[in-house]
C-alpha cells in the first residue's frame, strides 16, 4: 500500500470519473468499488468510493455531498515525452471540460490537470536566464503546451 494515496470527492461522478481516467492512461486499472452499506448517508447499494490505479499510482475517487468543489489549487502533472503525448492527454482529459492556459485544464469532472512536455522544466530552469525568459514568456502564450513553439523560443527564433 502507498503512504499517500490522491482521494477525490465527487458529488456523484466518482465511477464514471474513474472509468474515464482508466481509459486514459495505459496500464491503469478499477482495483476495488465499496458500496454504501444499509445505515449509511448514501442509497443502500450505490457507490460510495472506487479504488483505481493510473500508471502505478492508486486514487480514491468517493461520491460525497455536492459541496465540496474541486479547484486549480490542487492539480495533477502528466510529464509527456513528445508532442503526440502532449497531443493525446490533452484531447482525452480536455474533452467536455474546459482549456485553462500554460498546459493547464479542467477535465469534464472538474479535476485540473498540467499536461507537461519534460523539456519545459528544464528549459524554464536553463543555465542562460535570457534562455528561460523567452521559454516562459512563449509558454505565457499558449494553451496547450506546443514543444517544437518551447524549443524555437529556446533558441531565440520567433514563431
Amino acid at each position: 500500500m502507498q503512504k499517500i494515496t490522491p482521494f477525490l470527492w465527487f458529488s456523484k461522478e466518482a465511477e464514471p470519473a474513474a472509468r474515464h481516467y482508466v481509459s486514459v492512461f495505459k496500464r491503469a486499472k478499477i482495483l476495488k468499488i465499496l458500496r454504501w452499506p444499509k445505515g449509511g448517508p448514501g442509497k443502500p447499494g450505490s457507490v460510495l468510493t472506487v479504488k483505481f490505479r493510473l500508471l502505478g499510482v492508486e486514487f480514491v475517487a468517493m461520491n460525497g455531498e455536492p459541496v465540496v468543489k474541486f479547484t486549480q489549487a490542487i492539480s495533477f502533472v502528466v510529464n509527456c515525452r513528445t508532442q503526440a503525448e502532449v497531443d493525446y492527454y490533452w484531447r482525452r482529459l480536455s474533452t467536455g471540460g474546459k482549456e485553462i492556459a500554460c498546459g493547464w485544464l479542467q477535465d469534464k469532472y472538474g479535476v485540473t490537470w498540467q499536461i507537461t512536455p519534460t523539456l519545459l522544466p528544464e528549459l524554464l530552469a536553463h543555465k542562460n536566464p535570457s534562455t528561460a525568459a523567452r521559454v516562459m514568456q512563449a509558454m505565457m502564450k499558449m494553451t496547450k503546451i506546443d514543444i517544437r513553439g518551447i524549443r524555437q523560443a529556446a533558441a531565440g527564433k520567433s514563431r
